[in-house]
């Protein structure tokens, strides 16, 4: 099959019983625990949410991530980028978790192709992906279409994210949660032949230092399609069913199957690496490893695919708390990471 010559895609308690959770887990070299009991009614005391859609101006949403370590101990919250996992005890209820976590009721459910908050239940595990985007109140005149362009976003995440049918029209004064949006800069009045083209993939946030010679191939041979975009991520195309390779020693903490949404991401797998970094693999048609797995680097861990939102064959491939390998690399080359 040829590869294509270009795939885009987009690319977040309050208990009495306690609370039993996971966030951005750190790689261990010793025998890891995963999974721990904690006793702590306030996972995150300094955090000071007062609602759990938090907004700036009223407009940008801002993305947080789940406290690190167990929630026994916590002293302050990860950075905004790291995925984490829960697991649901008796007695919690979605918003509270949301809470826990600082993001809307909409992520999880997004995250975790759940319908709505009656779906979970206790022993779950749940995905928290930490998520930036836009709150918008709609207006006459606004479709999913006009709002996915004004805002640099997709449609169908759109409506995918905010429950939404998208054959009937939007209902004036509603508000709405454009996943990934960005604010647009205010249009010039230079001329035309000056004016810089608009992105068409806006990058909505992660990034870091350049750990050199960290990360390996993950598609050796594979032609990048799309530049750094979403969640510090690119995009490289090969043909269905080519091996994708862990970039780094670490531990799978993810590794969704099945198919589904899942975010957008369809199959895929998250490994967390010694450095505190986070690597994620988008799109698979099937992964090959388990959580709790430790991996090497150059191991396989599945294969290219089509699943979740995507336009063909491709690696998406997020660095989450350092700088892509391949940011240096140009679209339509077969490049090696920094």
């Amino acid at each position: 099959m040829l590869t294509p010559s270009r795939a885009s895609a987009f690319w977040p308690f309050y208990t009495n019983a306690g609370a039993t959770a996971v966030a951005s887990v750190p790689y261990q070299t010793e025998s890891p625990t995963f999974i721990r009991a904690a006793t702590n009614i306030d996972p995150n005391p300094n955090k000071g949410l007062g609602a759990s859609l938090q907004t700036s101006g009223g407009r940008a949403l801002l993305a947080y991530a789940g406290p690190s370590g167990t929630i026994a101990d916590v002293a302050s919250s990860t950075p905004p980028d790291r995925i984490s996992i829960y697991v649901v005890r008796a007695g919690d209820t979605l918003s509270e978790i949301a809470d826990m976590f600082g993001v809307s009721v909409n992520t999880i459910l997004w995250a975790n192709n759940l319908k709505g908050a009656q779906s979970v239940h206790p022993g779950d595990t749940l995905i928290i992906l930490p998520i930036s985007g836009i709150e918008h109140t709609v207006v006459k005149g606004d479709t999913l279409k006009s709002l996915a362009k004004k805002y640099g976003a997709d449609a169908d995440e759109i409506a995918q994210y905010n429950g939404l049918d998208t054959t009937i029209p939007l209902i004036v004064g509603s508000s709405l949660l454009i996943p990934g949006g960005e604010i647009g800069t205010p249009v010039s009045s230079a001329p035309a032949s000056t004016k810089r083209p608009a992105s068409r993939d806006p990058y909505r946030g992660g990034g870091g230092a350049l750990f050199a010679g960290y990360f390996s191939n993950p598609v050796p041979g594979g032609t990048l399609t799309q530049g750094v975009h979403g969640w510090n991520a690119v995009d490289i195309g090969a043909a269905r069913g080519t091996p994708i390779y862990a970039a780094a020693d670490g531990i799978v903490i993810i590794a969704r199957t099945g198919g589904g949404w899942n975010g957008g991401y369809g199959n895929y797998v998250v490994i967390t690496h010694n450095n505190g970094t986070q690597t994620l693999y988008a799109h698979m048609r099937s992964a090959i490893v388990s959580p709790e797995q430790a991996v090497s680097a150059g191991q396989l861990i599945g294969y290219v695919g089509m699943t979740g939102h995507t336009t063909g064959p491709h690696l998406h491939f997020e660095v989450r708390g350092a700088q892509n390998p391949f940011a240096g690399c140009s679209v339509g080359s077969v490049c090696q990471p920094q």
